[in-house]
């Protein structure tokens, strides 16, 4: 079992920077993949970023790509995304995810709580 809190989330101007940290519990975070996905409004949720459990790999979304980072410490237990120059359509409840490597959402058995992020145009 992996429980997962959030947290970093906030208001933010458009253009500005957010880093969210995903704390999980557990002795075996470092054998799973994480992920982050967010859901806007009204809207599904979608993948965002994704990392292997060496961290060797990531993945992204095409949104994120060039303005997220996806980064973990084993040693603490924790996934981070790095998020600049964010734009108001980035506005979402952002949600981490442990798993295996991949973007499908079915891929990730354990998920957090959430965390909101609004971007203010």
């Amino acid at each position: 079992q992996v429980q997962l809190v959030e947290s970093g989330g906030g208001l933010v101007q458009a253009g500005g920077s957010l880093r969210l940290s995903c704390a999980a519990s557990g002795r075996t975070f470092s054998s799973y993949a994480m992920g982050w996905f967010r859901q806007a409004p009204g809207k599904e949720r979608e993948f965002v970023a994704a990392i292997s459990w060496t961290g060797g790999n990531t993945v992204y979304a095409d949104s994120a790509k060039g303005r997220f980072i996806i980064s973990r410490d084993n040693a603490k237990n924790t996934v981070y995304l790095q998020m600049n120059s964010l734009k108001p359509e980035d506005t979402a409840v952002y949600y981490c995810a442990a798993g295996l490597y991949g973007s499908r959402q079915s891929l990730y058995d354990y998920w957090g709580q959430g965390t909101q992020v609004t971007v203010s145009s």
